[in-house]
C-alpha cells in the first residue's frame, strides 16, 4: 500500500489546498515533510497514523506484531536492544499495541465481509491476576475468521446475548453451533425468535460433549491458539487492558497471519482486500489514520 497524495489533508482546517514547504528533523524518524496550508496558512506534517511519535513506524510495527505472536514486552525490548542497539521500555511496546489496536479495530469494524453459513461459537476462561474472565469468540468455519468477540466477567444469558450480537454483525449466517451452555439457548431465544433483530431466524445446533464425546473442535482450535498467547502474557492485568489485548489476538487472527489450513488470510478469504504488503500491521495503522 502507497500512499495517496488525495488521503493528506491539513490537520488545522482539513483543507487539502497545500503545497510541500521544508522537513521537520526528528531524532529516530529523519526528515518528515512539512506542508503549508493555502487555506489556513499554517504549516502541518500528514499524520499517517505515527504523527508525533518518537520511533520509527517500522519498530513500533514490529514491536506490536511480535508481542501479538510470541514475545513479552520485555523480551521485545531486549531484541530491539540487542539486534538494533534501540532502547525503549518494555513499557512504551504495550502502549504502542493498546493504542493501534483500538485504531486499526476501528477502521476494520467498518469493512464489508462475505462470510458463510456456518458459525461456530463459545467461551473459554481467561485468567487475569489470578480471576477466571471470559472470553467469547464466535468463528466462520468457511473463511476461518472470528466475526465477533466479548470480554466478560462471568458467563451468563446477558453476557451470552452480548457475544451473540457482536458476532453477527459482519454476517448472518444460517446457524450457528455452540456447546451444551445452560446460557445460549436462552440468549438465543431473547435474539432470534423475536422480533427484536427485525424477525431474524437463525438455527442454534448444540454439539454436547457429554452425549456425542465429541468437542466444538472447530473454535476449540482457535482457543488453543488464543490461550498459548495469553500463556505468553503471563497472564492479563488491568481489567481495562484485558479486553484491548485480546482485539490485538483477534486482529492478528484476522489480518496479520495466513491460516494454517487455508494457508490464507481469514479477511482476505472473506473478501476484504485491503492491498496490504508484507508489513501488515505498518498498512492497517496508516489506512485507520486516513479513514
Amino acid at each position: 500500500m502507497y500512499l495517496n497524495i488525495g488521503m493528506i489533508k491539513c490537520k488545522h482546517c482539513s483543507g487539502k489546498n497545500f503545497l510541500k514547504k521544508g522537513f521537520r528533523n526528528t531524532e529516530h524518524r529523519g526528515k518528515i515533510q512539512k506542508y503549508f496550508c493555502k487555506d489556513c496558512h499554517k504549516y502541518f506534517t500528514n499524520d499517517d497514523g505515527f504523527y508525533r511519535m518518537r520511533n520509527k513506524p517500522e519498530i513500533i510495527t514490529m514491536s506490536i506484531d511480535m508481542y501479538v505472536s510470541n514475545l513479552s514486552s520485555r523480551k521485545m525490548r531486549n531484541q530491539l536492544k540487542r539486534h538494533l542497539n534501540h532502547k525503549i521500555s518494555h513499557v512504551s511496546v504495550l502502549d504502542w499495541v493498546r493504542r493501534y489496536t483500538l485504531k486499526v479495530h476501528k477502521f476494520i469494524e467498518k469493512q464489508g465481509y462475505n462470510l458463510g453459513n456456518s458459525f461456530y461459537a463459545d467461551e473459554t476462561m481467561i485468567n487475569r491476576e489470578g480471576k477466571l474472565d471470559r472470553f467469547w469468540c464466535c468463528l466462520d468455519w468457511d473463511t476461518r475468521l472470528i466475526t465477533g468477540f466479548h470480554y466478560s466477567l462471568s458467563a451468563n444469558p446477558i453476557e451470552a446475548q452480548e457475544f451473540l450480537k457482536k458476532s453477527i454483525r459482519k454476517g448472518k449466517p444460517k446457524y450457528i453451533q455452540t456447546d451444551a451452555g445452560v446460557f445460549y439457548p436462552r440468549a438465543f431465544r431473547k435474539l432470534f425468535y423475536s422480533n427484536k433483530l427485525g424477525g431474524l431466524t437463525i438455527e442454534h445446533k448444540i454439539q454436547n460433549y457429554q452425549k456425542t464425546k465429541i468437542h466444538n473442535y472447530r473454535i476449540e482450535t482457535v482457543f488453543m491458539k488464543i490461550k498459548d498467547r495469553v500463556i505468553d502474557f503471563r497472564g492479563l492485568k488491568a481489567l481495562w487492558s484485558a479486553p484491548i489485548l485480546m482485539t490485538a489476538v483477534v486482529i492478528q487472527h484476522n489480518f496479520i497471519e495466513n491460516h494454517s489450513t487455508t494457508d490464507e488470510v481469514p479477511s482476505e478469504r472473506a473478501g476484504v482486500n485491503l492491498e496490504l504488503g508484507e508489513n501488515r500491521w505498518l498498512d492497517l495503522i496508516k489506512l485507520s489514520a486516513t479513514s
